[in-house]
């Protein structure tokens, strides 16, 4: 039996050594991720979110910037290629 109680001890320690291992890599991850996520913030890097926000900005002002230049070229024709009053 004392064979038996040597590989309990053994299967124990190496049971306990994984726990430990497992739980060192934990606080190793978190550790990285919160420096990573400081170097981020300090880098002044925009979220996801805002670069969605001023994506869908920019096609609205691209839609705008469309439709005012048919409308300029609308009115120009109107006018038949006359100057304004007054130039």
């Amino acid at each position: 039996m004392p064979a038996r109680r040597f590989l309990d001890d053994v299967a124990r320690l190496v049971t306990d050594a994984t726990g430990v291992a497992q739980g060192a890599r934990r606080e190793v991850e978190t550790v990285v991720r919160n420096q990573f996520e400081r170097l981020i913030r300090d880098m002044d890097v925009a979220t996801r979110e805002e670069v969605e926000v001023l994506r869908d900005l920019i096609a609205a002002l691209r839609e705008e910037n469309e439709r005012l230049s048919t409308r300029l070229a609308a009115l120009e024709g109107e006018r038949g290629g006359r100057e304004p009053p007054g130039s």
